[in-house]
């Protein structure tokens, strides 16, 4: 695979670094860089029309698409960062693991994992498995060159990509997942080092291939108690964090009781979802910047309701070193687009 690019692509035209980046590092910025989780996806027409013939892993693995849709909120909402379009499950069938996403269920896996002999069938990721992903970011930066818009790639955490494949599919309550936990913790800790060993293999190739920051998503980690997280999870997330040579940036769903946990996984940024207020989450992670935190359901609100909301999570945002406007989970597939640039107008204002 070729070298990293140098990281003059971290650099607007005049050679200042990115505002993103800026903030990242709780620098003085003028106002917070704004960027939205699934900002690439159901909610814009020009995407569902993209993908109208095409499955969502077959999508992914298409460097040309991936370019396109990555790229098509930034063109209709102008936010200051991209997020590189894929799937957290994209590693994990790259490893040879049967599974497929399915319209209206999410990620359902063949054969779930249930004792050792499940994990130690589990291969290690190569790179070149995920050359695709690799190839995908040399067009962004590409397409990207020219502008100040930074870039992030993104990663499962072990424990969400552990529950889908304990559990062969979504959980509303992740019973087969913590029964494995509590009741084979060998089985536990083997699954998720050997995640943690994928999932940090999938984040190096995109560092290689030069984006500006990444982010780990654990999404189903509110399910824990915060002890439990600390003796199951944490040392999984930091051990595919630590160490790795751009921005990072760790999120949650129902994460508020975690976040002085996952602080300590090794992130730069923590991301707050939309139940604890920025100036709370401030307080429980002092020194670390923010992102965060609108409710997406606030999106489909009358226009002051947004705009009122908005002011209020900057307001709360500016108690942090530092701050990334953000939704408090994924953009709703019904949010009308035009209230998202609207939004991204406003802020740019603030």
């Amino acid at each position: 695979m070729p070298p990293r690019r140098p990281d003059t692509h971290s650099e607007t035209m005049d050679g200042t670094m990115k505002l993103l980046l800026r903030a990242v590092r709780g620098e003085i910025v003028p106002r917070p860089p704004v960027w939205f989780m699934r900002q690439a996806g159901r909610s814009l027409p020009e995407y569902r029309a993209l993908r109208a013939d095409v499955g969502m892993l077959e999508s992914c693995r298409r460097p040309d698409l991936v370019c396109e849709i990555t790229l098509q909120p930034v063109r209709r909402h102008q936010v200051d960062a991209a997020i590189l379009f894929s799937d957290i499950v994209v590693p994990l069938q790259a490893a040879g693991i049967d599974l497929d996403i399915v319209a209206g269920t999410g990620p359902v896996v063949a054969s779930p994992v249930r004792t050792m002999d499940d994990v130690t069938a589990i291969r290690p990721l190569d790179p070149t498995d995920v050359a695709f992903v690799d190839t995908a970011i040399r067009l962004l930066l590409a397409e990207l060159a020219e502008t100040e818009t930074a870039l992030i790639g993104f990663a499962g955490a072990p424990f969400t990509l552990a529950s889908y494949l304990v559990e062969g599919g979504p959980s509303r309550h992740h019973a087969k997942t913590k029964a494995l936990m509590y009741g084979a913790p060998d089985v536990w800790n083997a699954l998720c080092a050997r995640l943690a060993a994928i999932t940090r293999t999938f984040l190096e190739v995109q560092i290689a291939a030069g984006v500006d920051a990444v982010q780990l998503f654990d999404s189903w980690a509110g399910s824990l108690s915060e002890a439990d997280y600390r003796r199951f999870v944490l040392p999984h997330s930091k051990a595919v964090l630590d160490g790795l040579s751009v921005p990072k940036i760790h999120f949650g769903v129902g994460t508020g009781e975690l976040l002085p946990a996952m602080a300590e996984a090794g992130a730069d940024v923590v991301g707050v979802d939309w139940r604890t207020p920025l100036d709370v989450a401030a307080s429980r992670v002092p020194g670390k910047v923010l992102q965060g935190n609108l409710d997406p359901c606030v999106l489909t609100a009358p226009w002051p309701v947004v705009a009122s909301e908005a002011r209020r999570v900057i307001a709360e945002g500016k108690k942090a070193p530092g701050h990334i406007f953000n939704l408090g989970h994924g953009v709703l597939p019904e949010t009308d687009p035009d209230v998202l640039t609207r939004l991204v107008e406003l802020i740019r204002n603030a």
